[in-house]
């Protein structure tokens, strides 16, 4: 993994973390988007140079797109999906233009990454994002009130949302639906903003979009659109890396198709392309117990364009905690070890962070915190140095 593409996600001039400090840490690389365009608008090539500019402006560079958005019509088939489409085909060839030939995005319907605490706490005073399956549960059958909701859990389970229901406060409810989907939505995919009146109702509108949608609808509808967009890609030499669903297994309904080594192999098949590949998010994919994050880098290795750098730690009942990058199921630096050896140009950031020092006060997106980050990114930086190292005297 070269060391000359360190990483970093930044939300734009809007973003409290600046460019002056990432320089400061020794950040090379900016993964960013234009996230003041609405989805499903053209990127112009001026609002893209004009970005690309301002980074350059403060010595660093725009490695990666993340993301170029695939609106919800692309991803269920509405009639707005060939104009999106050639929307999207547009935006993508002023990126190669511009030089920018790495682009993150997803398809996962209606929601991005879920989680339940954005600052469940360590003993050290540290706090972590967390995802907890009763609450979650509880999420779905007693406040979205999903049809067909309590199908997807145990009696167990069941019996566990009861109990909760007991003793849940309105305020707890109120935490839980902002954290689901406001808090950890509004930044990345914009369904959803902080603000919006009844999120509970757009939310269940958006979920009504893919009622007779199941995991083979969907997969079609994501080989169309890499069908229609690789065209593109090979005129420009533009990369295009999917992120695994984040967790990696159904939730609320919906049909999620990156989730293990059978879904990946699927689309990396089913439009077999070179510029068509895997943003390796160890994260997302450490979260499934299904997974081992080191059999899927080494069979992956050649067909992953972008690499996310986090852990989690599982635990049981289906919970999971974002965890030290040195810990967890991630097993990071065998991750480095195998992209170092298979592909080794990647661009690579460290993906999430604890909340510490202050970080908590800052306004900060969920997740994106900067001294839990920089952390991150000394331990990632300390690995690095441990596996060239243990090349070198190959």
């Amino acid at each position: 993994m070269c060391i000359r593409d360190r990483t970093w996600r930044w939300f734009g001039k809007k973003d409290k973390i600046t460019l002056d400090m990432l320089r400061q840490i020794g950040v090379e690389g900016i993964v960013t988007a234009l996230h003041d365009v609405p989805n499903g608008e053209i990127w112009t090539l001026e609002a893209i140079n004009d970005l690309k500019s301002y980074i350059e402006a403060h010595g660093l560079r725009w490695s990666v797109v993340e993301s170029l958005p695939v609106c919800e019509a692309i991803k269920y088939a509405g009639p707005e999906r060939e104009q999106l489409i050639e929307n999207y085909k547009v935006s993508l060839a002023n990126l190669g233009k511009a030089g920018i030939k790495t682009v993150c995005y997803n398809f996962m319907p209606v929601i991005d990454w879920i989680r339940t605490d954005l600052q469940h706490p360590w003993a050290d005073g540290t706090s972590s994002l967390y995802f907890d399956r009763i609450r979650f549960a509880y999420f779905d059958v007693k406040i979205l009130q999903r049809e067909g909701a309590e199908a997807d859990y145990t009696a167990e389970e069941l019996q566990k949302v009861a109990e909760l229901d007991k003793t849940i406060t309105e305020a707890e409810k109120d935490e839980l639906i902002d954290t689901i989907i406001v808090k950890t939505q509004g930044f990345v995919n914009g369904n959803i903003k902080e603000g919006d009146k009844n999120p509970v109702n757009i939310f269940r509108n958006l979920l009504a979009l893919y009622k007779g949608i199941d995991r083979d609808a969907l997969r079609e509808n994501m080989r169309y659109f890499l069908a229609a967009v690789m065209p593109v890609c090979d005129e420009y030499g533009v990369n295009m890396c999917v992120h695994p669903d984040d967790p990696p297994f159904q939730v609320l309904g919906l049909p999620r198709i990156v989730t293990d080594e059978a879904d990946i192999e699927w689309f990396l098949q089913a439009v077999d392309n070179p510029h068509n590949g895997l943003t390796f998010c160890a994260g997302s994919l450490s979260a499934g117990e299904q997974n081992d994050t080191r059999e899927l880098a080494r069979k992956f290795a050649k067909r992953t364009h972008f690499v996310h750098l986090r852990s989690t730690k599982a635990m049981p009942g289906g919970n999971f905690i974002e965890s030290s990058h040195l810990e967890g199921r991630g097993h990071l630096i065998d991750l480095i070890r195998i992209f170092e050896q298979e592909n080794p140009a990647l661009p690579m950031r460290v993906d999430h962070g604890r909340t510490m020092l202050g970080d908590e006060d800052k306004g900060y997106n969920p997740g994106y915190s900067f001294h839990g980050r920089m952390l991150a990114l000394a331990q990632v930086e300390g690995m690095m140095a441990v596996v060239r190292d243990e090349l070198s005297r190959k």
